[in-house]
Parts: structure tokens; C-alpha cells; sequence
């Protein structure tokens, strides 16, 4: 049986794909930092400081579909050592003779951008090209769906909160996809080197899709827009309370200033706002911690 490696495949983003995989008949191994008994899925370490171990890992596997990244530096849990972690696990997939990789990276992504996170994910696209190894690149914005972090805090404090801050007003727009269509896109036929956004067919104003979430979930919350500059420090303090990272400082930036909006043709299908209306029964009846996800 076909064999491909999925790095995080009991995550988000990771599980998707590695569904998609199984059930196309497709033996999945996992590397991740996060081993669980899996009937299906065969998980091993992903260990960077053991390359020899990770090229093992790799060894006969037709396609690595790579989502490792950091969201945000925690720790020694840096971006910057998740670039160098990235070179690390590409090398070991060359030395195995893995056939391609499948890569997620993150729209606008450039060496030239003001955002570290941007910068990082352009260097690690650099390096994946450098390895001769052929590649599909996919760009998304935002992920929703399945048990995705954003929508469903924010449908969570539009539940419990009187007010709900939009930093400038929201106009900035964003092009979610929802995760599966992520899935389905990183696991179609490639050929060649290909870099595409993965976007859905929605493009919409923040502030929309906020405001799309409180009728679906019944919520009364004032949207109240503040100064863009006060955006961080409120969430700062909700993260101090809730014990997690809402939204950092960057991620408020990027957003605002389009990064999480492309003009690229559709590659996924879900409206963003029929999901919303068809889920807000679901969405925000319990808070998803991301410290507690990844870190703890």
C-alpha cells in the first residue's frame, strides 16, 4: 500500500489531510510532537534534533505533507527556530527519497515583508525549492471549520461579553477556507512546482464576518469599533484571564493591513457565511485554548 507522511496529522489542519489520505486508500504516517494510539495512523516522533531518526521516518514515503509551523514564538518554541526547524525536515526528505512535498504556508507570503511571520514562511518556501524535491506551495489566509480556534472564540466572547471590539472599524477584508477544501486541495494531482492561494469563494470585511457569527449565535454584544493601536493590549488582557494568546499584536497588524485577503481565483468551496449561519448553534459553546493545545 502507498505510503505518505503527514506532519501534525492529529491536529488541525494535519487531521484533514490525513482523512482525506486514508480514505483514498492511502497508508498515513504521522510526525508529530503529540503521539496518541491511532489505529489507523502509525505515529512517530517529530524530532528536529534527530535528522538521521527523521530521515528514517520519511524512508518510503511517496509525499510528506508538511504543516509544521509556530503560530507565535512561545518559549524556546520560536518562529525562527521553526524555520530552522523546516530546512532540518525538508534535508531529511531528501536524503529519504521522498517523491514531493505538499506544503501550507500563508498568503503574502515574502522575504520583503514587515511581519516576521510572513518573512519566515517566504524563507521556508525558499528553502523547499532549494531541495529540487518537487513541491506544491499552498497559501491560505484563514481556516475555518472542524474544531478551528478563530470563529469559535470569537463566537464564544460574542456569547458572553456585552461588547465586542473591532479594531478600526473591520473593514479590512479576509478570504477564509474552510479546512477540508484545504484538505482536499493539498491531496488533488500535482505535477510540477506549484505555489497557489488557497482561499475560498468568500472575500468579505471583517466586521462582516463578525457580525455574521453574532446572528448565528444569537449573541446581543454591541460591536464597538476602537483605535486599531488598542486592539493588542484588550487582548492581551482577555488572554491573561483566559490563559492563552487571543490574538498577537502581529496577527492584529497583518489582518488589517489585507494579508489575510487574496484576489486569486477560488480554490475552495464552502461560503464562509452559509457555514456560519448552518453551525452557530455549535460554535462558541466552549472556549479552544491554544496554549493548551500545543504548549501545555
Amino acid at each position: 500500500m502507498a505510503m505518505d507522511v503527514v506532519t501534525g496529522a492529529f491536529g488541525y489542519s494535519g487531521a484533514a489531510i490525513a482523512r482525506d489520505l486514508l480514505a483514498a486508500g492511502r497508508r498515513v504516517r504521522t510526525l508529530t510532537s503529540h503521539p496518541r494510539d491511532d489505529q489507523d495512523i502509525e505515529a512517530l516522533p517529530l524530532d528536529f534534533t534527530d535528522a538521521d531518526g527523521l530521515a528514517r521516518s520519511l524512508d518510503g514515503a511517496e509525499t510528506l505533507y508538511n504543516t509544521y509551523w509556530v503560530r507565535f514564538s512561545h518559549g524556546a518554541n520560536t518562529q525562527d527556530r521553526a524555520v530552522a526547524n523546516s530546512r532540518v525536515l525538508f534535508e531529511a526528505a531528501k536524503r529519504a527519497g521522498v517523491q514531493r512535498i505538499v506544503h501550507v504556508s500563508i498568503t503574502h507570503a515574502a522575504a520583503d515583508s514587515p511581519y516576521p511571520y510572513f518573512r519566515g514562511k517566504a524563507e521556508i518556501e525558499r528553502q523547499l525549492a532549494s531541495t529540487g524535491i518537487p513541491y506544491a506551495i499552498l497559501r491560505p489566509a484563514i481556516l475555518f471549520g472542524g474544531d478551528g480556534v478563530l470563529l469559535n472564540n470569537i463566537a464564544w466572547l460574542l456569547r458572553r461579553l456585552p461588547v465586542f471590539a473591532i479594531g478600526g472599524g473591520g473593514a479590512y477584508r479576509i478570504r477564509p477556507i474552510h479546512v477540508d477544501d484545504l484538505a482536499g486541495l493539498a491531496t488533488g494531482a500535482w505535477t510540477g512546482d506549484v505555489t497557489v492561494d488557497a482561499v475560498g469563494p468568500q472575500s468579505l470585511a471583517f466586521r462582516d464576518m463578525v457580525t455574521a457569527i453574532r446572528a448565528a449565535v444569537g449573541s446581543r454584544a454591541v460591536l464597538l469599533p476602537v483605535p486599531g493601536r488598542l486592539v493588542p493590549p484588550l487582548s492581551a488582557v482577555l488572554g491573561t484571564v483566559l490563559r492563552d494568546v487571543l490574538l498577537t499584536a502581529e496577527e492584529y497588524q497583518a489582518m488589517a493591513a489585507g494579508m489575510a485577503d487574496s484576489d486569486a481565483p477560488s480554490t475552495g468551496q464552502t461560503v464562509l457565511t452559509d457555514w456560519i449561519a448552518a453551525h452557530g448553534a455549535d460554535l462558541g459553546r466552549r472556549y479552544a485554548n491554544e496554549l493548551s493545545r500545543h504548549f501545555r
